[in-house]
């Protein structure tokens, strides 16, 4: 099963960004092939045999894991699974590629793999970077519905069938795009807290435009997946759940500014999940209500 990883970088990193593709280099078995992508800039100095793509512009996340994914190919068929790491990480174990072999070989259905993304000083995961709602134990390897967007694998067929990642969004709620789009089709995702990837501790807030790129996406991913009855209920439960955080005034505006830039702004277009769908989100323990 031969496997390769993206990595998007702004080339503001070239240290941790060499960090990580020495670690993709000493991974067992067969060698992972990488491509790294300068979203929008040069692209650092890399070893020999990592192959580069320099964008004119920064597309965004989304947009530059997709110019990835096509460097392997039409959707990355010449490759069966694909690592995407942020460039600021660090695989943690030698076995993280091979376990995904093995994983993907032993499961025909899962289409995406969630790594465990921990702190390398103190080692521990916080409550966010574990994607279901009872995430209070992060050792606990569980079926998820949605994945980490720096930390995780996607076997190559889940694009050819569902497509790619959608480059509109630009920062938020990408990941939860696809996994709806693939569990759709009929592909599972998990959560394995064997395969970590070592991450500093950061608040998403660090982001000047996270407030505002969250509220948009958040209606722009219910537009385009959910049933049309369930769309009021998922954007009400999450406007419920951001007043109760009390976020700042300012943070509070650009929250308010990016929802209305939801509704008013094209989102690509929708496909309503099955109800079939939603039953299996609900049975995994994530209804698509929140």
């Amino acid at each position: 099963m031969k496997v390769g990883a993206v990595i998007i970088t702004m080339g503001n990193r070239p240290a941790e960004l060499r960090g990580l593709l020495d670690s993709v280099a000493k991974q067992d078995g067969d060698p992972v092939e990488v491509v790294v992508v300068g979203n929008g800039s040069p692209v650092p100095d890399v070893p020999d045999g990592v192959r580069t793509i320099e964008l004119p512009e920064n597309l965004g996340i989304p947009g530059g894991r997709n110019v990835g994914i096509e460097a392997f190919g039409p959707g990355g068929t010449d490759a069966d699974v694909l690592l995407f790491l942020d460039d600021d990480g660090l695989l943690a174990r030698t076995d993280t590629a091979e376990l995904c072999r093995e994983a993907f070989a032993a499961d025909p259905r899962l289409g995406i793999i969630s790594f465990r993304i921990a702190d390398p000083d103190t080692g521990e995961t916080q409550r966010r970077h574990v994607p279901r709602l009872r995430a209070s134990d992060p050792m606990r390897s569980s079926r998820v519905t949605t994945f980490l967007g720096g930390a995780n694998a996607v076997r190559t067929k889940v694009f050819a069938e569902v497509g790619g990642l959608p480059d509109e969004f630009f920062y938020a709620h990408e990941e939860t795009d696809l996994a709806w789009r693939a569990l759709d089709a009929g592909w599972m995702i998990d959560y394995r807290s064997d395969m970590v990837l070592y991450h500093p501790t950061t608040a998403p807030s660090r982001h000047a435009v996270y407030h505002r790129m969250v509220a948009r996406n958040r209606v722009w991913l219910a537009r385009r997946n959910l049933p049309a009855v369930l769309v009021p209920v998922y954007l009400g439960v999450w406007m419920l759940l951001t007043l109760l955080r009390r976020p700042s005034r300012a943070a509070l505006r650009a929250w308010f500014g990016g929802f209305r830039e939801g509704w008013t702004t094209p989102c690509g277009p929708r496909r309503p999940m099955r109800w079939r769908t939603v039953w299996r989100l609900t049975r995994l323990g994530r209804p698509p209500v929140i």
